[in-house]
């Protein structure tokens, strides 16, 4: 049986991109009679809070959609909120040490924006970390680590290469040192997005990501760590972004065009749906509509490849009725 998830962080309020992006995973599954998880990916812990996990709980269910294990409705996979599985993170980073793939790095934040190479390929937007700490000495890492806790990062050969076919935006090759060796252990002893998600998503027996296509690059390294952990990895869709007219995405940050203010203003969730179901490509034109009527509407085929730019009309549409 397939089985996908949709897996926020308590971080913010929900906004129609996220919920866009629920509303097609939902579907994805409940077309192929699968099953579908609702994790809490909670490990940023200087912004996530407990009223934005209830509140995600709220809206998605006010929308109409539902899940078939989670947080408030238990699971044969339980628990489903990353900060209570930190046990199970400790469990495989300790065999990626034992291998001998990981190494301390003590370099800062502002030692990384210093030393890094130019970014490309997959990994444009961010700094590439250029290994320095993978070439210190064990006696030179000893004395390091009394000054300073390090992150643990997973080395990652320049050769390899990981390949998928996307669902959405077809054959993907990419190397995932283009990025450099990328963290797995922050320095502040808490997992990294990671290696969490590929535990989390093995182990409760995920076979379908669809998620947005800012994380693409991600797969690349969430694919090597499957490699590494010798687990086959689920198939991938990344849908595009909703974007504001200066191409800037959504953001809970700045709380955009988020459900509790749809809500507090009376608009129905039908309307939300139908709204997000035409950009999508699943409807003509928008339409009130709920969740389970647009099940025999769904097909990968028709979700669209480039970000949606949300105009001026669709926020007329979003008005109460």
């Amino acid at each position: 049986m397939q089985r996908g998830r949709f897996a926020p962080s308590p971080t913010g309020l929900m906004h129609v991109g996220n919920a866009f992006v629920a509303l097609l995973a939902w579907l994805q599954m409940r077309s192929a009679n699968g099953g579908f998880i609702l994790r809490i990916e909670d490990l940023d812990r200087g912004r996530s809070r407990t009223h934005f996990v209830e509140q995600i709980v709220s809206d998605l269910r006010w929308l109409g959609l539902d899940w078939d294990e989670g947080p408030d409705v238990g699971g044969p996979h339980a628990p489903y909120v990353q900060s209570q599985r930190m046990a199970r993170y400790e469990q495989a980073m300790a065999k990626l040490t034992e291998r001998g793939l990981t190494y301390p790095c003590f370099c800062s934040r502002a030692d990384i924006a210093a030393i890094a190479s130019a970014p490309h390929g997959w990994f444009g937007d961010e700094p590439r970390y250029d290994g320095r700490c993978r070439l210190l000495s064990a006696s030179e890492r000893q004395h390091r680590a009394e000054q300073k806790s390090p992150s643990l990062r997973l080395q990652v050969p320049a050769e390899v290469t990981v390949s998928f076919v996307d669902l959405v935006r077809g054959c993907q090759v990419g190397r995932p040192s283009d990025g450099g060796d990328f963290v797995v252990w922050r320095a502040d002893g808490v997992v990294s997005y990671q290696l969490a998600v590929v535990v989390d998503d093995a182990e409760m027996e995920v076979t379908d990501v669809l998620r947005g296509r800012d994380l693409l690059a991600s797969t690349l390294r969430q694919g090597f760590l499957y490699e590494a952990f010798k687990l086959p990895p689920p198939a991938y869709a990344h849908v595009p972004l909703i974007v504001d007219e200066g191409g800037r995405r959504l953001s809970k940050r700045d709380g955009d065009l988020t459900l509790f203010a749809l809500r507090s203003i009376g608009v129905a969730p039908e309307r939300v749906v139908g709204l997000l179901a035409h950009l999508a490509g699943l409807l003509e034109r928008p339409e009130p509509i709920r969740p389970y009527a647009l099940i025999p509407r769904f097909q990968m085929a028709k979700l669209p490849v480039s970000d949606i730019v949300w105009t001026a009309e669709h926020q007329s549409y979003l008005q109460p009725h």
